[in-house]
């Protein structure tokens, strides 16, 4: 899936973030637990290099916690990088990101003073929440549509932390297929800017493979079907959700799995594992290796024929 989708005000974030990494001592970058590859934005790991970093999974009580434990192992793997899991309604759990920024400074330094924190992450993760939870007051705007936060801001926090705030920045250009679908699925990328019939189709696709006893408990199915359209079909039917001559409206069930899978009725789901992510890496290497190969068969035809 191709999305376009990157604002100005993205832009000038990724240069002002770039701007002010050398005065900051931790990164903290927010990602959905439910899909925690997909929402980790790429820019961000080129740009940090071996900085100290706090990788929070939020709305990890919307995910598939067995999966949530393997990507904070595999996160955990990594020098530098510690986790955090983050939920709604639950300030605490929030609040252990003050305690491990507090525990990296004092393994870097014991007589530390002050400590420089940016919070980063793309739109639509929960960012500006962990903010007002952390802050104790409403500091950030929140909302449901992506790209709230257009603005950087400090505030000042416990255990003399400064926390920079930065605009959620998507990146110009999803090299993942995969991912750009999971972004969809999850609401980061405007609706206006998919297809709910394609996404949708994705989405009902992963979701028989991994979690079809909660779909057939969802929609109440006898028995789910082996074709992802047969699947859509039966459960339009169950909603309602048709058109004229009766015949059910796909993009309309489309439309209301992906809103029930976002809302977490489903059930406890994450799109996507550490293991598939090794293999799509290794897709992409492999494009760009075919891309980049191409690019020059056409220069050295464009070469050849100058010379005839």
């Amino acid at each position: 899936m191709s999305i376009n989708w990157y604002p100005g005000h993205m832009h000038k974030a990724r240069k002002e973030i770039l701007a002010a990494l050398n005065n900051i001592d931790i990164l903290i970058e927010v990602v959905d637990a439910r899909l925690p590859y997909s929402s980790q934005n790429p820019i961000i790991a080129n740009l940090r290099h071996n900085k100290p970093t706090i990788i929070v999974l939020n709305k990890c009580d919307l995910a598939d916690p067995d999966v949530t434990q393997q990507w904070q192992d595999y996160y955990q793997s990594h020098d530098n990088v510690k986790t955090v899991t983050c939920q709604q309604n639950m300030p605490e759990k929030t609040r252990k990101i003050l305690d491990t920024c507090k525990d990296i400074a004092s393994e870097k330094d014991a007589s530390f003073k002050a400590i420089n924190a940016m919070i980063l992450g793309i739109p639509n993760v929960g960012k500006s929440t962990i903010i007002n939870t952390l802050a104790g007051r409403i500091i950030a705007k929140t909302g449901n549509e992506p790209a709230v936060t257009k603005r950087q801001q400090k505030i000042n926090l416990e255990h003399s932390i400064m926390l920079h705030d930065t605009p959620g920045i998507l990146w110009p250009k999803i090299e993942n297929t995969h991912s750009g679908y999971r972004l969809a699925i999850s609401g980061a990328i405007k609706d206006t800017a998919m297809e709910y019939d394609d996404v949708g189709y994705y989405a009902a696709e992963y979701l028989m493979e991994y979690y079809s006893p909660l779909l057939q408990k969802r929609y109440r199915l006898e028995a789910m079907p082996q074709q992802v359209i047969q699947f859509l079909e039966q459960m339009g039917s169950k909603r309602g959700a048709k058109q004229a001559g009766g015949r059910v409206n796909i993009h309309k069930t489309c439309e209301i799995l992906l809103h029930e899978f976002r809302q977490g009725l489903i059930g406890n789901i994450t799109l996507e594992r550490p293991h598939m992510m090794e293999k799509e890496m290794a897709e992409i290497e492999e494009e760009q290796r075919r891309k980049k190969a191409a690019k020059e068969q056409r220069k050295n035809n464009f070469k050849a024929n100058r010379k005839v």
